[in-house]
């Protein structure tokens, strides 16, 4: 059974084609060039030994599990904080090395839905919402609610993604047509 990561996914929502060329044809994207992805995973390091508690009591965290790597069938990942809160319901925290711009990302957002579906399968219990820590804004701590539609959404995309790879399908495009400027796969992809 294939199995994705929540960055796979979310660039699967980004534009369907990702899926198959990188997983389909196997044609790398090269990310590790880019600074602030190198940057981000250096932050995620960084983060555990200037771990915020007040950052936790201010959200009614009663247990936390740091660097949890979750797997369940068809999706897999690395959350960097699952919160117990004190209604009984758990919570993904995800740290980011960004400036809060009063904007969350929809690719923030599809990553705490991912994770939302891995611990509600692993640790048994209700996810409702997520929380954000920007790393570049003084550890603004921001918080994102997680509906079922939101989940359903991820579900769906992995059956369609699964799809895309079984059975060598070459998907539809992106309708974001300037999605297409800073894409990897520009040069070869048939618009």
């Amino acid at each position: 059974m294939q199995s994705f990561y929540p960055s796979q996914i979310i660039e699967y929502l980004y534009c369907p084609r990702y899926t198959y060329f990188e997983y389909v044809l196997r044609i790398p994207q090269y990310e590790e060039k880019f600074y602030k992805v190198n940057r981000g995973r250096e932050v995620h390091n960084e983060k555990l030994e200037r771990n915020k508690e007040y950052l936790r009591k201010k959200i009614g965290v009663t247990e936390k599990w740091t660097d949890q790597y979750l797997g369940i069938e068809g999706l897999r990942g690395k959350v960097d904080e699952v919160l117990q809160l004190n209604d009984g319901t758990y919570a993904p925290l995800d740290y980011k090395f960004a400036q809060w711009k009063d904007k969350i990302y929809d690719t923030y957002r599809q990553q705490l839905y991912c994770y939302a579906i891995l611990i509600e399968a692993v640790f048994g219990g209700k996810v409702e919402k997520g929380f954000l820590v920007y790393t570049r804004s003084k550890n603004k701590l921001v918080e994102v609610e997680i509906k079922e539609n939101a989940k359903a959404e991820i579900k769906k995309s992995m059956d369609e993604m699964l799809e895309v790879i079984q059975e060598n399908k070459f998907p539809k495009a992106t309708k974001v047509k300037k999605r297409c400027l800073n894409c990897t796969y520009r040069n070869i992809c048939i618009k």
